[in-house]
Formats: C-alpha cells, structure tokens, sequence
C-alpha cells in the first residue's frame, strides 16, 4: 500500500487491486502523474479531484481519508455488480470479500486466470477473454432494501457466492437481476455469463 499524504486529504493506493482502468491520470493529471520517476500522486493539487477520481476508481485501488473536516467514503444507495466486456465485475456496496472488509468497491476476477484470486489483475488481457458486459435482462422483483452489507464467498474450486441486496448491471448500466442471494462465474467458462452453470467442475478449475 503506497500513501501519499496532503495537508487535507491522505490518498492511499495499492496496486495489487489495480486494473489500470486509468481514471486516475486521465480525469486528474495534476493529482495523479503518469510515467514519472518518484511521487506520482500529488494530493495538493486538488483534494477534491483526488476525491472525485476515488470515487471512479471500479477497483478500490485507490482509497483516500479526509483530514479537513470533509465527508469520508460511504456505501453507496444501491449496491451494485457491472459486468465490464471482457473484464471482471465491478462490485460497489458495503463489500465482505472472502471474509475480509473490503470497502466499498472491489474488482472480482471472472476469467479464472488472475493470480490474485478473488481479484482482478488485469490477467484477461493476456489470456484473451471474452465475454459480453451485455447479458440477456433476468429482471426480478424490486428489492425492499438496496444497499446494506453485501458479502462476497469465493466458494472452493468454484463461483463467487454473493449474498445480500444485489442489482446486477450490464456495462451500460441496464438492470440484468435484481437479487438477494446468486452464484456468479469465476472459471471463465460459464455458457450463462456472468452466472455460474456448473462449468468448472467440467473443467477442473481450482481457485
């Protein structure tokens, strides 16, 4: 975990939950300096914007803590798992991951080639994955509640068990299930993405 802090704001980074989605160096190049030798992140240039980029950060690599009085991070209204094409899931809620707190925004690897499982390393890039962010819409009732603790369970060899208030969206942010408890695939070979079907057990996947 790197830390860099300012006189207001303290913003934590750690590159193993990384993805390189590059919303930091693009929304915030004062802050956040690409391809430098020493510091690359600068919080005085612009506590706010470092906030903002936080808050777009689908991984949770880079965290912050408020030393002016302002508003810390808090758990989203709805919590919600997008399915990036070709990509992992984007998970935003008060995350329990494999038993472990895990803020409020998480990246899980559905490929099965990460060697950070559950997280997602960016793996899928090399390993060709493919897979639609736009899955067939399942629907179900509105939820009574839409936020509250979310926990993630990377089952044995097997998917991520998600249990609580879930609405799982498309990459253009179109509802595909709302629901309280479902088993997404993390092998990589589900036929029903992001659902599991059972495939890595035919396949033999271990994670």
């Amino acid at each position: 975990m790197e830390e860099y802090r300012g006189a207001k704001i303290v913003v934590r980074f750690d590159g193993a939950k990384c993805i390189h989605s590059r919303h930091c160096v693009l929304e915030q190049p004062a802050v956040f300096k690409a391809s430098v030798s020493g510091p690359w992140i600068h919080p005085d240039a612009s506590p706010e914007g470092a906030v903002a980029v936080a808050h777009n950060c689908p991984s949770g690599a880079i965290t912050y803590e408020r030393l002016d009085g302002g508003a810390q991070e808090s758990a989203p209204p709805v919590n919600t798992a997008h399915v990036r094409e070709n990509g992992p899931l984007a998970l935003r809620g008060e995350l329990t991951v494999a038993g472990k707190p895990a803020g409020f925004r998480a990246t899980l690897c559905r490929c099965g080639a990460s060697k950070n499982k559950p997280w997602c390393d960016a793996s899928h890039l090399a390993a060709g994955f493919r897979a639609s962010g736009e899955p067939a819409t399942q629907g179900g009732d509105p939820l009574a509640k839409r936020n509250g603790p979310l926990n993630i369970v990377p089952t044995q060899n097997g998917p991520l068990e998600a249990t609580g208030s879930l609405e799982i969206c498309s990459g253009t942010g179109r509802t595909v299930l709302r629901t309280q408890q479902t088993w997404l695939c993390r092998c990589g070979g589900s036929s029903n993405k992001p659902f599991c079907d059972g495939t890595h057990a035919k396949i033999g996947f271990v994670g």
